[in-house]
This record gives C-alpha cells, structure tokens and sequence, in this order.
C-alpha cells in the first residue's frame, strides 16, 4: 500500500481527540483496518469515514464496542440485500 494514503494513528487520535486504546480495540474487533509499516500504526484513508462513523456512533448515541459491532454488521447485510435486490431487478428486466 502506498505511505501517501495512509495516515498516522496517533495524528488521528490527536483529531479527533480519541484514545490509541480505542483505535486498538476496533482494530481487534475488525471494525477498521490499521497497517503497519516501519513500526508506526496507520490507517487508509478508505477507513477515515469508517472511523468517524463509529466515533459518532460511541459519542452521540453512547454505544459500546459490542454495540457499534452490531450496527455494522446491520448494514454491511442491508448493503448486501440492496445488492441481491438491484440484481434482481436488472435480471427482472431482462424479461420485461
């Protein structure tokens, strides 16, 4: 991966005014991505809109880890079924 699309992890912990501990733990749960290059953590810049969701999700709606977890699930499998159901209609289509 390229260096120039990636981005400190202490930088964002700093912007946003979060704890490494935090990063760390979605990082366990698989909620974000962090690549390590020369023993510095970084994440791609393709996580940032990840991570500002969850941040959002833990300061407005004062969820837990667990708690964002499910929600992410939720709509990774609401994102799959609007895939099925474009496929479905472009196929449907196909015989109209």
């Amino acid at each position: 991966m390229i260096k120039d699309n990636l981005i400190s992890t202490q930088i964002l912990c700093k912007h946003y005014e979060i704890d490494i501990s935090f990063v760390d733990e979605l990082f366990k749960m698989g909620l974000i991505k962090i690549e390590i290059v020369e023993e510095t953590q970084y994440v791609s810049e393709d996580q940032i809109s990840n991570l500002e969701k969850i941040i959002r999700l833990q300061s407005e709606l004062n969820l837990n880890l667990d708690g964002i977890d499910i929600v992410f699930n939720l709509l990774e499998k609401e994102r799959l079924l609007q895939d099925e159901i474009n496929m479905l209609k472009n196929r449907l289509s196909l015989y109209e």
